[in-house]
């Protein structure tokens, strides 16, 4: 039976089986979004955050889907419209890295697989939203909230370079986005974290890199999840309504 929801608010978030995407789905239901979370394989992850969700009384679903397959993309909105209604709110979460190299042992492979998740995903999806979300289309306007990262501006040398390009690529979609739709209702915005306890250094090679490189952080500490999420959820509400073209750094002043 199809999940049925009047929510008047909406919400995607790519990548949400664990780590920040999880944690931005949770807060999300907490203040009243109908969530459908994405997830590219762990449907076990993805139905344990939903239940957590439907448990206390939210509305969610997960939809498995590839943000760097197109047809994926379309496939994961077009359930959102038959399931929670048009989507009001956007959080780009989905991203990869590989195991830390230098750029000089990167092969094109590698390279165009961190940049289909990382940055076509979130055109594709930014995409479906505007077409949803947009005055120019019907819709009465919504907000997107990408994640970036700090390793954006830091560049993540010896480690990660190909991941850090590609969210200084999430950096430029924010702003060119942000002012291409901001007549239409809608505003886009960034939050760009830090060192942060996820799963995804383990993906690098290196699960314990936050407490390895967390006295390089004013605040000598690696951040949390929730953390994370409190800031994404900032931008979604109207607590920002005249906030959009932003990032805003959740990475203990570093």
């Amino acid at each position: 039976m199809p999940l049925t929801s009047t929510a008047s608010k909406v919400l995607i978030v790519t990548g949400a089986s664990r780590g920040i995407g999880a944690a931005i789905a949770r807060l999300a239901a907490q203040h009243g979004y109908a969530v459908c979370l994405s997830y590219l394989g762990n449907r076990v992850a993805a139905d344990e955050v939903v239940a957590s969700i439907v448990g206390n009384g939210g509305v969610a679903l997960a939809v498995q889907a590839d943000v760097a397959v197109e047809k994926d993309v379309v496939r994961l909105f077009a359930q959102v419209d038959a399931s929670l209604g048009r989507v009001t709110a956007l959080v780009n979460n989905a991203g990869i890295l590989e195991r830390q190299t230098r750029v000089e042992d990167m092969d094109a492979a590698r390279i165009s697989r961190i940049f289909a998740t990382n940055v076509i995903g979130s055109f594709i999806c930014a995409r479906e939203a505007v077409r949803r979300m947009s005055t120019a289309h019907g819709g009465t306007g919504g907000a997107i909230v990408n994640l970036s990262s700090r390793a954006s501006r830091l560049g993540s040398p010896g480690e990660y370079v190909d991941y850090a390009a590609s969210k200084a690529a999430i950096d430029t979609l924010t702003i060119g986005l942000a002012k291409e739709v901001a007549a239409e209702g809608i505003r886009v915005n960034a939050v760009s974290p830090g060192i942060i306890y996820t799963d995804i250094h383990a993906s690098g090679g290196d699960p314990d890199r936050v407490d390895r490189m967390k006295d390089l952080v004013p605040m000598k500490r690696g951040g949390t999840a929730e953390e994370v999420a409190r800031a994404v959820l900032w931008l979604l509400s109207d607590a920002a309504s005249y906030t959009t073209g932003a990032t805003i750094d959740v990475a203990g002043g570093r």
